[in-house]
């Protein structure tokens, strides 16, 4: 198997991956561990196969996964998030440069806006008091998706 596929199987392993966990999390409301690590893991290949440098490129996607990773580690600290949902967004920010994914956020903001909306009004429908749990991995799924759309499209043109 040559680059090129590799280039192509990549992304359609990670929506798989992300399509699994935003389902996980709708169902669950937990992300397996193992899933996480692998989309991790994984961006070692992405990063190989599109011949990104050790120095700037490679520092660069890690330093901006720590950062990201660790700000959500505060959301999660003060129990605004779950713990396979950083993992899965620190995951994730290990595939995208900066740009595409600040928008990656900004649309993952979007939609869990819109997840916890409907969270919320489902529980006021059916009269439940209970504290509402938003399945925040919804909402990281979605977002993954459409940006991993890119990549998987500029390989298969």
């Amino acid at each position: 198997m040559g680059w090129g596929n590799l280039a192509t199987l990549l992304p359609i392993v990670l929506a798989l991956l992300l399509l699994s966990s935003g389902i996980e999390d709708a169902r669950l409301r937990t992300i397996a561990n193992w899933k996480n690590a692998t989309i991790a893991l994984l961006a070692v290949p992405w990063w190989i196969v599109n011949g990104m440098a050790l120095w700037p490129d490679i520092a660069m996607q890690l330093g901006v996964a720590l950062m990201i990773f660790a700000f959500f580690c505060a959301a999660f600290h003060f129990g605004q998030m779950g713990g396979g949902d950083v993992k899965l967004i620190g995951a994730l920010a290990l595939w995208f440069p900066i740009q595409p994914l600040m928008w990656l956020l900004i649309v993952m903001s979007l939609v869990g806006g819109v997840v916890t909306i409907a969270m919320v009004i489902d529980r006021w429908r059916r009269r439940d008091g209970s504290p509402v749990e938003v399945p925040y991995g919804v909402a990281i799924a979605i977002a993954g998706l459409i940006a991993v759309r890119e990549p998987l499209f500029n390989q298969i043109a």
